[in-house]
């Protein structure tokens, strides 16, 4: 796995590194020493998956607040997205700055979204199916989100006609 640090402190761009040969290739997604080495710590608590039908959709902005922030690690196994962490911590030098990061099933790139950042993505193809593992269990009572066109942080989605759920365009304004 190669860790490569973005321009906002916390996040990493994590590249598979698959070996192969003429069957297929088989490349480690996670390695808890491998992140040591790093000097992170993550441990997993779920895993999950999502499947979306529709180039344009974005899922997110969405968090969670103390005790239960998470960290995350995203990638797309199947299609490409433009996934996005929102750094919301106040005391960051890079408060209110974001990242994004193409991931697909080609490029094998992950996204190593810390606590206290905003993170959604926007799907570039139809059928789009994302995997991410989280270091808290999901709680509802602590879920928030910001929405998705927030002029205060100018986020650049690609695809200019978005979908969204009504819970997602319906986040408040920071």
């Amino acid at each position: 796995m190669i860790f490569n640090k973005t321009k906002i402190h916390g996040v990493y761009v994590v590249t598979q590194e698959p070996r192969g040969d003429d069957r297929g290739y088989f490349a480690r997604i996670f390695a808890r020493e491998e992140f040591k080495k790093e000097g992170l710590s993550f441990n997993i608590v779920h895993a999950n998956r999502s499947l979306t039908a529709e180039k344009g959709t974005i899922r997110g902005m969405h968090y969670q607040v103390y005790p239960k922030q998470e960290d995350k690690l995203v990638q797309c196994v199947q299609g490409s997205i433009f996934d996005v962490a929102l750094d919301l911590r106040k005391n960051s030098e890079t408060y209110g700055q974001w990242f994004g990061e193409v991931l697909s099933a080609e490029n094998k790139k992950m996204l190593l979204v810390p606590k206290g950042f905003a993170h959604g993505f926007q799907t570039l193809e139809k059928n789009c199916l994302v995997e991410y593992f989280v270091t808290q269990y999901y709680a509802p009572a602590y879920e928030r989100g910001i929405r998705w066109d927030d002029p205060a942080f100018g986020v650049k989605w690609p695809v200019k006609k978005a979908i969204l759920s009504e819970k997602d365009s319906n986040w408040p304004l920071l």
